[in-house]
């Protein structure tokens, strides 16, 4: 689909979709003056603490695994000692940087949101967003015009709803739950969401000791137990 794999430098792709449709492409491919050093790929993984009554410790549940974060830090330069920058002009790198800047948190007016974006480099191939820019400005003419600077981007990952309940499979009714109680949410509603079926919410309320299923409180915890349909 996006016929990127294995490029000699990274390539930056920006679409207005999540669908990452050709169609859905906003402007060409964006290539990187200098492939970066190195980078980093975070992962996070999210547990609740419960504690049962009676006891002085407490459980980890696992609650999700969070989308991934990969930090990349771009160069930009206007010195012209590096082949392929291009010449130095009266801007320097501002006009590099507002491009850059543009690509990757620039508010796009289709989706009425920054894009999503591609970025690919040999084996990596990353569907993310861009949540930070950082940009250091490291090398001036007399007059301050810079001519050399550093963007360091924070990028996380980008997966579609169905994809993310395939993978986490967090809804399996074959597994016990915990959850909190959000503004809006009822019992018979979070009951559909575990178990695909809003009828077990009186069985839910009588393992949970809830009296009244109509008054909910936000942050309150509840256990949904597997259920043998």
């Amino acid at each position: 689909m996006f016929d990127l794999i294995g490029t000699p430098k990274m390539i930056i792709r920006a679409y207005n979709q999540p669908s990452f449709a050709k169609s859905d492409q906003v402007g060409d491919d964006y290539s990187v003056l200098l492939n970066p050093e190195n980078y980093s790929l975070n992962y996070d993984i999210e547990f609740e603490e419960n504690q049962a009554p009676g006891t002085s410790g407490s459980d980890l549940t696992f609650k999700m695994i969070k989308p991934q974060k990969l930090e990349f830090e771009f160069l930009f330069d206007r010195t012209g000692a590096i082949p392929g920058s291009g010449d130095v002009g009266k801007d320097g790198v501002h006009k590099d940087i507002d491009e850059f800047k543009e690509l990757t948190i620039g508010f796009d007016g289709t989706s009425h949101r920054t894009k999503y974006l591609v970025l690919a480099w040999g084996k990596l191939l990353f569907k993310c967003c861009c949540t930070s820019l950082n940009v250091t400005y490291k090398l001036f003419r007399p007059d301050g015009v810079p001519l050399r600077a550093t963007a360091k981007a924070q990028f996380e990952e980008f997966r579609e709803a169905e994809q993310r309940v395939r993978e986490e499979n967090k809804n399996s009714p074959d597994l016990t739950h915990i959850r909190t109680v959000k503004r809006g949410d009822t019992l018979p509603l979070m009951t559909h969401r575990i178990y695909g079926d809003s009828k077990y919410y009186l069985e839910i309320a009588r393992v949970n000791q809830i009296s009244n299923i109509r008054k909910l409180e936000v942050g309150q915890k509840i256990f949904f137990p597997p259920i043998k349909k």
